[in-house]
């Protein structure tokens, strides 16, 4: 089997994962989970986002996590919807963003109230800056491999927007599974077909783990040469537009399966799932993680 020496882990769970809890926490408990993740040796931690907390309250204060976290140890990418959020990340002294649109026009209206087209006009109002700045940009593409509202997505759909993001100016390209269908075989196509656009060294995956093939689609995505995988601490995340949508990959359990092939990632999975277990007791509920279960079990 063909698989990298090494990976890439974007940990997600502070901004992905927490922007979908019903349970809002404080500046202080957000510093606590992203210091307790850098601790444990991920390399890059997206800590929140400028976004307005008149709809995403979760995210409120943003600029106090990022601006309380050490700087010279992580990664800390920002996500920011537009160029006041630009602003936001540029005054903040923010050095990585990321930006988001999908590969669904209905899925991107209810999510951002703009079309495909729409979302990639006004990234072209600050993407050019942030290049200018030397910022790292990251693009995310969600319903890569289907959408709650349209069904099937073509790979030829995500492979086009894929290839603006890079003409626009992103450094990397993060495609994900929003409601959790893909299997294997798509991952395949989508691949494929972006890669075409893209090299694969520039390529993300972001499975959520909705119907439990997360996992076996990172392990074909690694097969195609990917090297780069979000995921969330616990396992937390969802998404409110997306009817039925579960949890990210937890990073608990891509570690316990990279780890155990012999693939490197310098990260520790006990302080991982430490901080996870600090998380679920300030939400107050259980996270999905499986390594997490299994452990308490064994406890």
């Amino acid at each position: 089997m063909k698989l990298p020496a090494r990976v890439k882990v974007v940990e997600v769970g502070p901004r992905d994962g927490l922007q979908n809890e019903s349970v809002t926490l404080s500046v202080e408990d957000r510093v606590a989970f992203c210091l307790a993740l850098i601790d444990a040796g991920l390399s890059v931690v997206e800590p929140g986002a400028f976004v307005s907390p008149r709809w995403v309250p979760q995210m409120a204060g943003s600029e106090d996590v990022f601006k309380a976290l050490p700087h010279d140890r992580a990664l800390l990418p920002m996500l920011v919807p537009n160029r006041q959020g630009y602003e936001r990340a540029e005054a903040a002294g923010v050095s990585a963003i990321a930006i988001f649109t999908a590969a669904s026009d209905a899925f991107n209206l209810k999510n951002t109230n703009a079309t495909i087209e729409d979302s990639l006009r006004r990234f072209e109002e600050f993407v050019v800056d942030a290049k200018a700045a030397s910022m790292f940009v990251r693009g995310y593409i969600s319903t890569c491999f289907g959408c709650p509202y349209e069904g099937r997505v073509e790979p030829g759909k995500v492979a086009d927007v894929a290839r603006r993001l890079i003409d626009l100016g992103c450094d990397e390209i993060s495609l994900g599974d929003t409601i959790g269908v893909a299997v294997p075989s798509q991952v395949d196509n989508v691949i494929a077909a972006v890669s075409a656009h893209v090299d694969v060294s520039r390529l993300a995956v972001h499975f959520h783990d909705t119907r439990g093939t997360a996992l076996a689609n990172v392990l074909r995505a690694l097969q195609l040469g990917v090297t780069i995988v979000d995921t969330s601490a616990g396992g937390l995340g969802g998404c409110p537009y997306a009817p039925g949508a579960s949890g990210n990959l937890a990073t608990e359990d891509l570690l316990y399966m990279l780890h155990g092939m012999g693939i490197e990632t310098g990260i520790d999975l006990e302080k991982v799932a430490a901080a996870s277990r600090l998380i679920a007791t300030r939400l107050g509920r259980e996270l999905p993680s499986r390594y997490l279960k299994a452990a308490g079990a064994v406890r």
